[in-house]
């Protein structure tokens, strides 16, 4: 995100009267003034049903992400579309350092021993017997005040768990930097900890069809505790008073939205 990008989602987050930071916010923000936002790759593959799962699953597994991790991306999140458009297939989300290091990955890969040998099987399979159908990569930027992967409590205990992709889409690019700034300096996220949506990530969309757009990952234990959990949100006197904030409402500045219900799977390190 550019300095002037920067400086207008400060001046919408500065424009919602009467919100403050909670120190777990305010702590967020002392950190990210340090941190360099990650770039993060989400990769979608496209299967039908049939041995492509397996043919994929045994790359990822043993190939891709092991490599990965070495060149520096990571943690690597696996998922599978649970409630949602894109079934069958594979979500892949790869958190790069920085813009230059998602470039260098292919010949970081190329120059891996280690990956080479254990990715021949998947780089030499025939067109009669494919790997996926097709592969759709999009690039997004951590916002300056999450600029990290947080990840989920669960995963270090592999209780079950679901995920929530959002993304929303903003008419201009004044509308989705005013966005970006509800969220990243104005409370939202802040909110959103409170009420019990636990967050992931939250990124600015750098590729795409349907540009200016934001994306946004978010956890819970099961289906109940997210709808439980949306309802606290959408009733929250801090939202509602955001919501309604002149500038700052949804017709104003969303144009439209859309979302997936993940489930990683048993490989995935988110």
């Amino acid at each position: 995100m550019t300095q002037a990008i920067q400086r207008r989602s400060l001046l919408a987050g500065a424009a919602i009267g009467g919100m403050t930071l909670s120190s777990g916010a305010a702590h967020a923000q002392r950190t990210a003034a340090t941190t360099a936002p990650e770039v993060y790759e989400l990769r979608t593959y496209h299967l039908v049903r049939g041995p492509m799962r397996e043919r994929l699953d045994t790359y990822l597994r043993d190939a891709f992400i092991p490599a990965a991790r070495r060149a520096g991306c990571g943690p690597i999140g696996v998922f599978t579309v649970a409630i949602g458009y894109g079934t069958p297939g594979l979500q892949v989300l790869v958190p790069h350092p920085t813009i230059a290091d998602f470039a260098a990955l292919p010949d970081r890969l190329a120059a891996d021993g280690r990956y080479t040998a254990a990715a021949a099987p998947f780089l030499g399979t025939t067109p009669d017997a494919p790997p996926f159908v097709s592969l759709d990569v999009k690039l997004m930027r951590a916002f300056p005040h999450f600029p990290r992967v947080e990840l989920p409590a669960a995963t270090a205990g592999n209780k079950a768990r679901i995920f929530e992709l959002r993304t929303y889409y903003s008419h201009n690019e004044r509308a989705g930097t005013t966005k970006i700034g509800m969220f990243d300096t104005g409370g939202e996220i802040d909110i959103f900890r409170r009420t019990g949506l636990t967050p992931v990530f939250f990124a600015q969309d750098l590729t795409g069809a349907h540009l200016p757009s934001l994306t946004y990952l978010l956890t819970f234990p099961d289906l109940a505790t997210r709808e439980r959990n949306w309802a606290t949100f959408g009733s929250d006197p801090a939202w509602r008073k955001l919501i309604t904030t002149p500038g700052l409402t949804d017709p104003e500045i969303t144009s439209a939205a859309d979302n997936q219900i993940l489930s990683p799977i048993a490989y995935s390190q988110i």
